[in-house]
């Protein structure tokens, strides 16, 4: 879907909305496509939260087809997702009936690292509209911390990426929902290593949650239980409830018992 499309999926009730906030080549794309194949096989959420309907079904088989055994041809991560002159992202959507009977709808933006690596750097960029769009509208953020990239030879250029994109992110949050999402979870990474990246994320706050998730099993931790955890917290996204002042009013028009100035 496109910003286009938007308005027909708000038109019930808003969204919440996801952004996948990584560098290139940091696993943003698979952790997509691990969501929907789980979810293919009821092994993604609870009976509080049963799967209802996607408008983007094209577009969710289109990233986890790699993903997938096919005869002659073993599953592979998917393709790098461009970047081309595109200045917003392309939106992934599920919807979920709760236990209550009402629904809850979910977009996830699926964009480049590229553009999120040129506005840590400089956050007007020309060319970095796509991740001003989802720092503007996102309800749940996922910073992405890379262990492979964090774990190989250029590993102190990978921290230095890291701790400029976190502060650009964390700071453009402004209180809303944000968590640190270690991928390739399989990895070794240096302990020392792992403390600067947290820290660069408590610097700004120390209430954000971790999550690590592979597609590779972590000693006796099946594959799956990482993305289980990570969807069940974004699914866990409460909208903050508005109070409106109220005051004594004779009037039978209840617009006038907010009070005028």
């Amino acid at each position: 879907m496109g910003e286009s499309d938007l308005n027909f999926i708000s038109g019930r009730v808003k969204p919440i909305t996801v952004g996948i906030v990584g560098p290139e080549s940091a696993g943003k794309t698979t952790i997509l496509g691990a969501f929907y194949l789980l979810l293919g096989q009821g092994a993604l959420t609870t009976g509080a939260n049963s799967f209802s309907n996607s408008y983007t079904l094209a577009g969710w088989e289109a990233v986890a087809t790699c993903l997938r055994w096919k005869p002659g041809q073993p599953p592979r991560f998917p393709p790098h997702t461009p970047s081309g002159a595109a200045r917003a992202p392309g939106m992934l959507h599920l919807g979920f009936r709760r236990e209550d009977g009402s629904l809850r709808d979910l977009l996830f933006a699926d964009a480049p690292g590229e553009w999120f690596q040129k506005w840590a750097a400089n956050e007007q960029a020309a060319d970095a509209e796509g991740a001003r769009w989802i720092a503007r509208h996102a309800d749940v953020s996922l910073l992405i911390a890379d262990r492979e990239a964090l774990a190989g030879p250029k590993m102190g250029s990978a921290r230095n990426d890291f701790q400029l994109l976190a502060q650009r992110a964390v700071a453009e949050a402004r209180g809303r929902r944000l968590a640190l999402v270690w991928t390739k979870g399989d990895v070794a990474v240096a302990p020392a290593m792992e403390a600067q990246i947290r820290k660069a994320v408590a610097s700004v706050s120390s209430s954000v949650p971790e999550f690590t998730v592979s597609v590779y099993p972590r000693g006796e931790i099946d594959a799956a239980v990482g993305f289980r955890e990570l969807f069940g917290w974004i699914l866990s996204t409460k909208r903050a409830g508005v109070d409106l002042p109220t005051t004594e009013s004779s009037r039978h028009d209840p617009l006038f018992r907010f009070g005028g100035r």
